[in-house]
């Protein structure tokens, strides 16, 4: 399955080999795939975070079809296919992963015409909790000095995109595939909270817009609530987009649940175009 996936995604955009420089990690596999901006360039860029319980990934609906979109739009996109537990692999990997990729993505901004206040991440379900962190734990948790990687660049998103994620660890919520995937065995209470992202929002979590279904039967949807909830908290800037039905897992594909609500151009229109692209 893995060997299918780097041939149906090496068609769809150039791969960046996120850790090929660094000694230490040369082992490690993860890739982005480039998706450049088509007619004109708005100068931001998108990190994409597929989704599938931390476990696999869903790269076509959630990867590729949302990096088309991103690119019709004059946004850089970039698949990310960061490590998952498939491969043996709970945290640090996944955070470290996006961090990298982020990273990478502002030390080459001029090369794609990037705005390097203009980059953000966006991800679906479990990949909705990676972004998630990826906008808290930016500076607290720098798993890339951890390692001995030195950056001169900021690890914090500009903006944050959770579709559908998973957010809370905590035993009400929690996405229980999720959680044991990104934690292993080590569940401990202490640990659960430590990766519950409806209590670790900072004073400065980028803006965020979160989407999610009433009749999600796979992530309970009080998650979007409750890191909505968080965010407000802490006056951060943030919407909730909230459908009665959609079920889990649309991504962007022209399914039933895009044709009737076009998700995605409600987001543009409301989040990205007027607070970001502008």
């Amino acid at each position: 399955m893995f060997f299918w996936c780097s041939l149906c995604f090496a068609g769809s955009g150039k791969p960046i080999f996120l850790w090929k420089n660094i000694t230490s990690m040369k082992h490690v596999k993860s890739v982005m795939y480039v998706h450049p901006a088509r007619g004109e360039n708005t100068g931001a860029a998108v990190i994409i975070c597929p989704g599938g319980s931390y476990h696999h990934l869903g790269l076509f609906n959630e990867g590729y079809k949302s990096a088309e979109w991103f690119a019709s739009k004059g946004v850089t996109a970039f698949t990310l296919r960061y490590r998952t537990a498939e491969n043996k692999y709970h945290h640090p990997a996944m955070l470290q992963d996006v961090q990298r990729a982020i990273q990478l993505v502002r030390e080459n901004a001029e090369d794609y015409g990037i705005n390097v206040n203009k980059v953000g991440v966006i991800g679906y379900s479990a990949g909705g909790h990676l972004v998630t962190m990826a906008g808290a734990f930016w500076e607290s948790h720098d798993e890339l000095k951890k390692i001995g990687v030195n950056h001169s660049v900021s690890l914090r998103p500009d903006f944050v995109i959770p579709v559908y994620p998973v957010v809370s660890m905590n035993d009400e919520l929690a996405h229980r595939w999720s959680r044991k995937s990104l934690l292993g065995n080590n569940q401990s209470e202490q640990r659960k909270n430590e990766f519950s992202m409806e209590l670790q929002i900072p004073d400065d979590m980028p803006p965020g817009y979160i989407v999610v279904c009433k009749d999600d039967p796979i992530v309970d949807y009080r998650n979007s609530f409750a890191l909505y909830d968080a965010m407000k908290a802490k006056n951060i800037d943030c919407q909730l987009a909230v459908y009665e039905w959609g079920k889990h897992g649309f991504g962007m594909l022209n399914n039933k649940f895009m044709k009737e609500f076009h998700w995605n151009e409600k987001m543009w229109v409301d989040f990205l175009e007027p607070k970001i692209i502008r």
